[in-house]
């Protein structure tokens, strides 16, 4: 069953799937554990080669199919393990049950596709007010938005590797090129090296320019 979960201007449900490991385990608790950790490890082996884009490939058809645009999807490893997690997003606005019964039809398609995927919890939720941009056309649609970006980690002369975040009001996309203006500049990022891009909520663009506001006198 899916557990719903609501956050200020989202609505979530998310769902927790766990798969058994296949074969006969050892008598021995030795055994069990060295056992354990091989099929850890193959399932690891195997969900490194299933990516977004992949998931994304199988999913996107069936939730145009129930009139829904699937804003972005994420699966990447968090604190409590593997996360899938997908945003969906309709004119009017995505309900509670929206998200359960797309999760329920993902879950069985998951099931279906990716049999080695192991152990995930899924999560269906509506974009939010910090909705994700993962899509060239997202880079489009919201121009003029002030956005976060965060890019591939670069280093120089010896300094460590860092994450470079971006913070600006979104101009668009051209040529593989996201271009954002940062004050009185612009910055240029490729869109190959986006890890991760979302609208900042106005509330949070007020609070910060009223910070920046109160630094200044």
């Amino acid at each position: 069953m899916p557990v719903f979960v609501f956050f200020k201007g989202t609505v979530k449900a998310m769902k927790v799937r766990k798969k058994k490991a296949e074969g006969n385990n050892p008598d021995s608790d030795r055994g069990r554990r060295r056992h354990r950790d091989g099929q850890t490890e193959i399932a690891e082996k195997k969900t490194q080669r299933i990516n977004a884009d992949d998931i994304r490939r199988i999913a996107e058809p069936l939730c145009e199919a129930e009139g829904m645009e699937l804003v972005h999807v994420e699966y990447q490893r968090e604190t409590g393990g593997r996360i899938l997690r997908f945003y969906i997003d309709k004119p009017g606005g995505v309900r509670v049950d929206d998200c359960a019964y797309i999760s329920r039809q993902l879950s069985d398609l998951m099931d279906v596709s990716f049999e080695d995927i192991g152990p995930y919890s899924l999560e269906v939720s509506s974009p939010g007010p910090d909705r994700p941009l993962g899509r060239k056309q997202d880079f489009e649609k919201f121009r003029g938005h002030v956005v976060k970006i965060r890019t591939l980690p670069c280093a120089g002369d010896g300094k460590p590797v860092k994450h470079k975040t971006v913070q600006g009001v979104l101009s668009g996309i051209s040529e593989e090129i996201v271009t954002v203006q940062v004050g009185d500049l612009t910055a240029a990022i490729p869109f190959r090296e986006i890890i991760r891009a979302r609208l900042v909520p106005e509330e949070k663009v007020r609070s910060q320019a009223g910070a920046w506001e109160r630094e200044k006198t």
